[in-house]
């Protein structure tokens, strides 16, 4: 791939699949608890925190970067104390885009999440439970490998999105080539240039080869767990 693709084109590519992964990788906790607590949680605020989820989908994403910008800006609040308390940089960074992607994709995660866990039947939790298991211990041997389909869909899920991520990543930390310029952005840049169709058209290309690949794989492994659950 790296003979088709041009110098350029190829650091885009490797640098969304890196935000990509770190996205994913890094709201996966997160995904996980929050869906644990929408699924069997009854607690006051509980549709608060469905809407707040469930809001970078419904807000255009200029809308969401705007956000970050504003919280995390280097002269924002927040943002001027990760820098000077650990020295972390959000705008106009790469890692900045690994929180744009995330943000993004996080609804997409835990939606899936939330239904692979509604779908486990709480009698085998409770039967584990009377057994004197810690709850802790419950949800990593009975609950986690029963949910483990929907996790997969559901890392899957954000991975491509996270891919795929254009307004809320331009937004925030711009398009800068070699540190922010990730494949959709990559691809807006050639199309605003004379000649630029050629590269834009393979990163296409290689956009839709790695969405089917992640799809693929997705189907591969919730297989895999499924039968595992089943015991066949």
């Amino acid at each position: 791939m790296s003979g088709w693709l041009g110098p350029a084109e190829w650091q885009a590519v490797a640098l969304s699949l890196k935000v990509a992964f770190w996205a994913t990788l890094l709201s996966l906790p997160l995904g996980v608890l929050t869906a644990l607590a929408l699924a069997r949680g009854r607690f006051p605020g509980r549709q608060v925190l469905n809407a707040l989820v469930h809001l970078p989908l419904i807000m255009p994403p200029v809308v969401t970067g705007y956000l970050l910008l504003l919280t995390f800006g280097r002269r924002a609040p927040v943002g001027e104390w990760l820098a000077e308390t650990f020295g972390l940089v959000l705008a106009f960074r790469w890692t900045g885009a690994v929180l744009a992607a995330g943000i993004m994709a996080f609804p997409l995660m835990v939606r899936a999440i939330r239904l692979a866990i509604e779908a486990v039947d709480p009698r085998l939790e409770q039967a584990a439970a009377t057994l004197g298991a810690p709850r802790a211990w419950v949800f990593l041997t009975v609950t986690l490998p029963l949910m483990a389909p929907g996790l997969i869909a559901g890392a899957v899920l954000a991975f491509a999105k996270a891919m795929g991520e254009f307004g809320a990543t331009i937004t925030f930390v711009s398009n800068i080539p070699g540190e922010t310029r990730t494949l959709p952005s990559a691809i807006y840049s050639f199309l605003q240039v004379p000649g630029g169709d050629g590269p834009a058209l393979r990163l296409v290309a290689v956009s839709i080869f790695v969405s089917l690949l992640a799809l693929a794989l997705s189907e591969l492994l919730a297989h895999r767990a499924a039968k595992r659950v089943a015991g066949r």
